[in-house]
């Protein structure tokens, strides 16, 4: 049986995530950290980013 390559096209775009797919991730976990009382609107906009930065770089270091 032969093996695939590991670095085929269908493979690397597969393994691809897009900053819509990494907003998204971290917008569930905004609503998370909202529902137990982690974020407060005061403190929305800056714990977003940090969420996300850290989504991001978590899924580039992977790369």
């Amino acid at each position: 049986m032969a093996h695939p390559e590991k670095n085929t096209p269908e493979r690397v775009q597969a393994n691809t995530v897009t900053d819509e797919t990494i907003l998204k991730i971290a917008k569930e976990i905004s609503i998370k950290f909202i529902e137990v009382g982690r974020i407060t609107p005061a403190t929305f906009e800056q714990s977003f980013k940090n969420i996300f930065s850290a989504i991001d770089a978590t899924i580039k270091k992977g790369k």
